[in-house]
């Protein structure tokens, strides 16, 4: 059963966050899809599942990367997206501190050129260190970096809270990383 969830999790990252047309599926410009839309172009691709399983995946998801929309009839992905969506959240205080996981390898880079959002909109931060070092060990040996995002916030840099909790902003510059 949890191979399933987690076949039916990778499939809806695919087709919310980075390749709708891929299975024929058009989003909104705020990301939302049709329920119904996207469980017939996902069957007529290979990849069966109910709405009660749609339901599950939304709900249990550890990272709460879905949403349903109050009436159920909408979905979409709460952020990461690699295509264009406005996602309509507003700007938001962070904390002092806020945290990045990444992978070891990626540090020569990320010393370079701070933290970049790459083919997503933003970069994504946590305000739980946990939760980022398990972000960071998806890519390898994970390390987990400090971001001074209240300093940031002062300095003009503008930051969004997605509804699943992950701190969102354009681009992290090294002198507010703590490595």
């Amino acid at each position: 059963m949890e191979n399933r969830v987690v076949k039916i999790s990778k499939f809806l990252s695919l087709a919310l966050r980075h390749q709708p047309e891929k299975i024929g599926l058009r989003l909104s410009e705020s990301g939302w899809a049709s329920v119904e839309q996207l469980i017939e172009a996902s069957r007529e691709r290979g990849v069966e599942f109910t709405l009660e399983e749609l339901q599950n995946v939304v709900d249990n998801n550890d990272k709460k990367r879905f949403s349903l929309s109050e009436d159920g009839l909408w979905i979409r992905a709460n952020q990461g997206h690699s295509v264009k969506v406005e996602l309509g959240y507003a700007p938001a205080a962070p904390p002092e501190i806020l945290y990045h996981g990444t992978a070891e390898r990626f540090l020569t880079s990320i010393k370079q050129q701070g933290l970049i959002k790459g083919k997503r909109h933003h970069v994504h931060l946590s305000a739980d260190a946990d939760v980022a070092a398990k972000v960071g060990q998806r890519h390898g040996r994970p390390v987990v970096l400090r971001v001074n995002a209240g300093q940031m916030h002062r300095d003009g840099f503008v930051f969004y809270l997605s509804a699943n909790g992950v701190w969102l902003t354009e681009h992290a510059p090294v002198q507010y990383l703590v490595f």
